[in-house]
């Protein structure tokens, strides 16, 4: 709770520069919320910590949402710089996916708010999509522009038949998961020749590799979600997700010493995905192998949680978060 409550300490005359990527804040406490929910029924967590997880994404999401519908009103020109930044505007769809994660948070338990988060989320999403790719169009970018931050407005509609499912037809499920599978291979292909023929990402941008891992992985989820089977094409979404992640493990001494941005975060929610990717996956094989890897992935998924959180708050004492950069 201590996070919340800083958040909501933040000056006025730091309102200005609050930035739309703590959504990603969202995003990391909803795979955690996910995970957690997961493990209640294979580690036998009590079902207090759960509440209490959905309690904490729930208030930080309505908190961060509060402080930047403030900015709207009182900066406008700020939010207006944001959302035609070359970088900052793929942030935007962290609102979208964070109102998405609550649905399926909420899913089992009630089925009405549930529905409501995935009508606004899937909506906002679609609209964040066209307009992104529209920006991209109307506008001169640099190679240097592109990161694994792309993948968040427009691979990010995977996560919709996720949610989805038993709310709208499985067409209208389709059309999200075709598009987020589709740009995943074109803006992969983009970032890879970033990463390999173009100047190293900035430091602050190192964190965003862990991104590779979520479109796979959140892909075969959606991909059994839809299909139900577990065949070559999930074999291959499941494996490449599990590849990215020893890829960025293997690129450890690459993030050890990086100075704390809130990018860390992205560090989080892909941990998320990979660790649901893998119980599903023990649930779909009962294999010994993906339920070790799942306890390992899990465990792994809640430090780095705990640890980007306590570092964001230790940098919010700082008065190092919600400042010009």
């Amino acid at each position: 709770m201590g996070q919340k409550e800083h958040i909501t300490a933040i000056p006025s005359n730091r309102l200005q520069y609050f930035p739309v990527m703590m959504f990603a804040v969202v995003m990391g406490f909803s795979g955690l919320t996910l995970v957690i929910g997961k493990l209640q029924h294979e580690l036998f967590f009590p079902h207090f910590i759960v509440s209490f997880f959905i309690f904490l994404t729930t208030s930080l999401f309505f908190v961060i949402s509060f402080f930047y519908l403030k900015k709207l009103i009182t900066y406008k020109e700020e939010v207006k710089k944001e959302f035609t930044h070359p970088i900052r505007i793929n942030f935007f769809a962290a609102i979208s996916i964070s109102m998405l994660l609550l649905g399926l948070i909420y899913k089992n338990s009630i089925a009405e708010l549930s529905h409501i988060f995935f009508i606004l989320g899937a909506s906002l999403h679609l609209f964040l999509t066209f307009y992104t790719i529209k920006y991209w169009i109307n506008n001169n970018l640099e190679i240097q522009h592109s990161n694994p931050a792309w993948f968040i407005p427009i691979v990010g509609n995977i996560i919709v038949p996720i949610v989805g499912k038993g709310f709208v037809g499985d067409s209208i499920l389709y059309f999200f998961f075709s598009i987020g599978i589709f740009f995943w291979i074109v803006l992969f292909a983009i970032i890879l020749n970033r990463i390999i023929f173009h100047n190293q990402f900035a430091p602050k941008f190192m964190p965003t590799l862990f991104i590779l891992i979520a479109p796979p992985a959140i892909g075969f989820i959606s991909y059994i979600k839809l299909e139900g089977n577990l065949d070559f094409f999930a074999h291959m979404l499941y494996s490449l997700g599990l590849f990215f992640t020893i890829l960025v493990f293997v690129m450890y001494k690459n993030y050890i010493k990086i100075k704390f941005f809130i990018s860390w975060w992205a560090f989080t929610f892909p941990m998320a995905a990979i660790s649901l990717a893998t119980i599903l996956m023990f649930e779909l094989t009962n294999n010994w192998i993906y339920a070790m890897l799942s306890y390992f992935l899990a465990m792994v998924t809640i430090f780095v949680v705990f640890l980007v959180a306590k570092e964001t708050i230790i940098h919010m004492f700082k008065k190092e978060i919600c400042i010009l950069e």
